[in-house]
């Protein structure tokens, strides 16, 4: 902030800087760049981080910041900022990163502030230890702070287990399931009396990265060595998905595709693997299907997919203001409008007994208890490795299934193409 001009405008400002300071301990107020014009800032996103309202609240308690979104879909995203990084122009001043990519991205963290120098060493204990740690480049660089994690569920429309003669009820409908073969076997049964059209699940490759994301050694060991072959957890995942595809449980659908995204529309499944950013996908793809809706636990029990962070690229010009408003969005005050407002999973668990959060119910799934199913599911969450290119190999995944799901492979010969598939990935 400029001090030399003492009018009213710039006493409010201060003002507002001091109370903003108070909660995050890094906001920006000032009266922009040079010449007075105002600091733009661009925020790169993949899919609804609910981030609109909160940017509109910054922006009034920051006048001279304006802030622009821009979201691509999940791979082309990364793509892009692995482009941008190469070529050192394009990046958004701030770029959104999955879990399944911060460990590739926090291999150059020379490409990006190290946000302990700019007062992130004194906010690492607002998160979850493991999720401070797997931004944290092995120099000691913080190149994200945590946005949400994914805990696990399973969401599944109430009216179309009922029409199939299942419980809809969400804890005789837990019942249903307690292990993935369980759950595949309830699948056998509403699939005898399923309304025509309609599979049990969404498709195979959604399932399987849930029973991969409880794995206890998912892509990756420590070593950052990928290990699919001898990894007895992820293939019989892979066995009993295969198995369910040749059942005829999936409508053959690939999660965050123009086609899934017509299957809520069109009620083309029963259930969805559903960690909590997942409510919001449902929601915005198919906003008359309210009510329909429940959640119910996971097969299985614990487990996480996906989850992200917020990283400021060095190639920005406004660095400075860009690690000041990801610090503010990551704050657990933020992260608390946004659970309740698009349901994304806090990982700051000062939250996870705040009552707010604990007794939060989601109307659009039946006045589901999203808030004490997810915040119980986070505290028994135990952290998965994540290897350098976790995202790319779970894409390989995605499209395995698919040739099987598609009749073009069985699950051993897809299987073997995916072993030899990922070995190349460098």
């Amino acid at each position: 902030m400029r001090p030399k001009t003492r009018n009213r405008r710039t006493r409010l400002l201060a003002g507002v800087c001091v109370t903003l300071a108070a909660v995050t301990a890094l906001s920006a107020c000032g009266d922009g760049g040079a010449g007075g014009g105002k600091i733009k800032l661009s925020l790169g996103l993949f899919g609804n981080f609910g981030y609109s309202d909160l940017i509109k609240e910054y922006q009034a308690a920051h006048p001279d910041i304006e802030i622009t979104e821009r979201t691509a879909a999940y791979s082309d995203h990364h793509k892009n900022i692995a482009a941008h990084l190469a070529t050192g122009g394009g990046a958004a001043d701030i770029e959104a990163v999955d879990t399944g990519y911060v460990a590739q991205f926090k291999a150059t963290p020379d490409k990006f502030v190290d946000l302990n120098t700019v007062g992130g060493d004194k906010l690492k204990d607002r998160w979850l230890d493991w999720k401070w740690s797997a931004s944290l480049a092995k120099g000691g660089q913080q190149i994200g702070y945590g946005t949400d994690v994914g805990g696990l569920a399973i969401c599944y429309r109430r009216d179309l287990l009922q029409n199939a003669g299942l419980p809809a009820d969400r804890d005789a409908v837990s019942a249903l399931w307690p292990t993935w073969q369980a759950f595949f076997d309830a699948g056998k049964r509403f699939q005898a009396k399923a309304p025509n059209g309609v599979k049990w699940m969404d498709g195979g490759p959604t399932v399987l990265n849930a029973i991969v994301g409880q794995a206890p050694v998912g892509y990756y060991d420590q070593s950052d060595k990928i290990v699919l072959e001898g990894n007895q957890a992820l293939r019989q995942g892979w066995d009993l998905v295969v198995d369910a595809v040749k059942s005829n449980l999936s409508a053959g659908l690939l999660y965050s595709t123009p086609t899934w995204n017509t299957g809520f529309t069109q009620g083309q499944f029963a259930t969805v693997t559903c960690p909590a950013w997942m409510m919001t996908k449902i929601k915005d793809q198919a906003p008359d299907t309210a009510g329909k809706w429940d959640v119910a636990t996971v097969p299985g029990g614990g487990g996480n997919w996906g989850g992200s962070y917020l990283t400021v690229p060095k190639q920005g010009k406004h660095t400075k203001e860009a690690a000041e408003l990801a610090a503010w969005l990551t704050a657990p005050e933020q992260q608390a409008k946004v659970f309740t407002s698009q349901g994304l999973l806090p990982s700051t668990p000062s939250l996870y007994d705040d009552p707010k959060i604990t007794g939060y119910t989601n109307p659009f799934f039946s006045d589901a208890p999203v808030g004490k199913l997810f915040t119980e599911a986070a505290k028994k969450l135990k952290p998965q490795y994540q290897g350098p290119k976790a995202g790319d190999v779970q894409t390989e995944f995605g499209s395995a299934m698919q040739r099987v799901e598609q009749g073009k492979q069985d699950g051993a010969a897809a299987w073997q193409q995916l072993v030899g598939d990922v070995a190349k990935i460098k």
